[in-house]
């Protein structure tokens, strides 16, 4: 069934970004399920009625970000679950900066109320359309950027997010204390930056990312799912257990 875009109007998302949330919400849809083959460009280019360029990049976005594996000569696939152990704690990234002895900072590239799109709308329990919290925050070691931090937030689970100044205090520092975590799944990725992700990270050309997917719930509300972007060059994420 044809599903034209709408043109990328002040407010509107780019179109290539519409592209992507509406593959992302066949994904979470189960209407493409894993390792299913994905209709070729010049099939969404008819269907969404926009260029092949603007698809193309669509579908370079997502299989960088993991949700795609592009086969030469056979197509475009839902990418497999990878195989994960949960070895990452939930940590205060001011928390963690401070345990180092070093000084953590923070700027707020925005902090905003928006309308959820099919992928948010599905991981946060809302309709397709409820609005919802969004925030986009650079976290700094003795003024070096270490992580871009893209957030949504249920707004039933902290309905004062957006009257936070996270220049004082973290994210987590105010969710943990809303909506304690009593569950969190989480998957670290390696991925490329975007033009302005590399540039918010202040990172070279070519530099790989290290990308966590965080995903919370307290009780049976879930809280926030959140995009952690940190410099490979320049980060590790790591951890020590006993059993």
């Amino acid at each position: 069934m044809s599903r034209p875009l709408t043109s990328s109007a002040p407010g509107d998302p780019p179109l290539y970004q519409q592209v992507k949330d509406y593959i992302v919400g066949r994904i979470v849809a189960g209407d493409w399920p894993e390792q299913a083959r994905v209709p070729s460009e010049n099939a969404l280019t008819a269907e969404l009625k926009v260029s092949r360029m603007t698809v193309h990049r669509a579908l370079r976005e997502l299989t960088e970000g993991g949700w795609l594996e592009r086969v030469q000569g056979a197509g475009t696939f839902v990418a497999a679950a990878k195989p994960q152990s949960h070895v990452l704690a939930i940590r205060n990234i001011a928390e963690e900066v401070e345990s180092r002895g070093h000084v953590h900072s923070a700027g707020v590239i925005f902090l905003r109320r928006e309308r959820s799109r099919a992928l948010e709308a599905k991981l946060l329990g809302l309709e397709r359309g409820a609005p919802l919290f969004h925030s986009l925050i650079v976290h700094m070691e003795n003024g070096q950027p270490v992580q871009l931090e893209d957030r949504y937030v249920n707004p039933a689970a902290a309905p004062g997010y957006l009257e936070q100044d996270f220049t004082a205090t973290t994210p987590y520092a105010y969710l943990t204390a809303e909506a304690p975590i009593t569950e969190a799944e989480h998957v670290v990725r390696a991925v490329m930056p975007s033009e302005e992700e590399r540039q918010l990270l202040d990172m070279k050309p070519g530099v790989p990312c290290l990308q966590l997917r965080r995903q919370t719930w307290s009780g049976d509300l879930p809280v926030t799912w959140a995009l952690l972007l940190h410099p490979g060059d320049r980060y590790r994420l790591g951890g020590r257990f006993s059993s």
